[in-house]
């Protein structure tokens, strides 16, 4: 259950970094490098999502 936990606090992190790069892509003086940050943490946090997923899905009979 641990696990399943853990995942839902990132798909959370998720939401919140994707909200938070689509607030800064709306406002044309937002900082490139920020918003390059924000897509870069969203990205290994969804990758790290697929790979939980990927690894309890090997896990239930």
């Amino acid at each position: 259950m641990a696990i399943q936990a853990h995942l839902a606090e990132l798909e959370r992190k998720h939401r919140v970094l994707e909200s938070e790069l689509h607030d800064a892509l709306r406002h044309l003086s937002s900082d490139d490098l920020r918003i390059a940050e924000l897509k870069r943490r969203k990205l290994m946090l969804k990758d790290e999502i697929e790979r939980l997923k990927f690894s309890t899905a090997g896990t239930v009979h």
